[in-house]
C-alpha cells in the first residue's frame, strides 16, 4: 500500500541526499590535505624534540653540590635545557625575571601560564581529534550516496552507471578513513607529548614560585613509576 504523497516526499528526499554528494567531496579533499598538512608540522615537531635532549631534574637537585638550585641562574640552566618549545620558555624567563613578586602573586602567574598552554594544547589536538572523527563519516556518506543511483542503474542493466557508483564509494571510503587514520595517530603522539611538557612546566613552575619540597616528592614520585614500567 502506498501513501499519497509519499512519493513526492521521496523524491525530495533523494534529491536531498544526492545533493550531498558534490559537498561531502569537497569536504574530504579539504580533509586530505589538511591531513597532509599537519602530518608535515606533526613530523617537524617530532624532528625538534629528537634534538632536545630535556635534563633530568632528579640528578640536577641532587648534584647540585653546594650551590642552592633554587637561585634564578640554577633553575634558568634548567630552563634552558628543559624540553619546552621557546615560547614557553620565554613565559617561565619572564616569571624568574620578577624576583620582587610575592609568593601569592607569582603562584596566581604561575597557575595562570600553566593554564593558558593547557588550553592551548587542547586547541592543537581538537583540529586533529575533530579529523579523526569526521574523516570516516564524510567517507560513509560518499559511499552510501552513489550506491543508490547505482542499484537503479543496476535494475535496469546498466553495468557502467553501477561501476562507476562503486568506484566513488570506494574512493571516498578510503580517502576518509586514511585522513581520519593520520588525524588518530597524531592526536594520540601528541597527546602524549603534551602531557609530559605540562608536567615538566608544573614541576618548573613549582620551582619557581618556591615549591622545592613539593617539586623533589613529584620528580622522584616519577622516577619511581618509570623504574616500575
Amino acid at each position: 500500500m502506498t501513501i499519497p504523497g509519499s512519493e513526492y516526499l521521496a523524491k525530495i528526499l533523494h534529491a536531498a541526499s544526492q545533493s550531498l554528494l558534490i559537498p561531502d567531496i569537497v569536504g574530504l579533499l579539504f580533509f586530505l590535505v589538511f591531513a597532509f598538512m599537519e602530518l608535515g608540522s606533526f613530523v617537524a615537531e617530532m624532528r625538534r624534540r629528537k634534538v632536545i635532549q630535556p635534563v633530568n631534574l632528579l640528578e640536577v637537585i641532587h648534584d647540585v653540590g653546594g650551590v642552592s638550585l633554587w637561585q634564578m641562574r640554577n633553575l634558568q640552566q634548567v630552563l634552558d635545557s628543559s624540553a619546552l618549545n621557546p615560547r614557553q620558555k620565554k613565559l617561565v624567563s619572564d616569571l624568574l625575571a620578577k624576583p620582587g613578586l610575592s609568593p601569592e602573586v607569582r603562584r596566581l602567574v604561575a597557575q595562570d601560564i600553566l593554564d593558558r598552554e593547557e588550553f592551548r594544547f587542547k586547541q592543537t589536538l581538537d583540529k586533529t581529534d575533530l579529523l579523526a572523527k569526521l574523516s570516516p563519516v564524510f567517507g560513509l556518506m560518499g559511499t552510501l550516496i552513489p550506491l543508490g543511483p547505482g542499484l537503479a542503474a543496476l535494475g535496469q542493466g546498466d553495468v557502467r552507471g553501477l561501476s562507476e557508483a562503486v568506484i566513488i564509494a570506494f574512493d571516498t571510503t578510503v580517502v576518509g578513513v586514511a585522513a581520519g587514520a593520520v588525524g588518530a595517530l597524531i592526536s594520540r603522539v601528541r597527546r602524549r607529548w603534551y602531557e609530559q611538557d605540562l608536567r615538566y612546566l608544573e614541576l618548573l613552575l613549582e620551582l619557581v614560585v618556591g615549591g622545592e619540597s613539593r617539586a623533589v616528592q613529584e620528580t622522584e614520585a616519577g622516577a619511581v613509576i618509570r623504574r616500575r614500567n
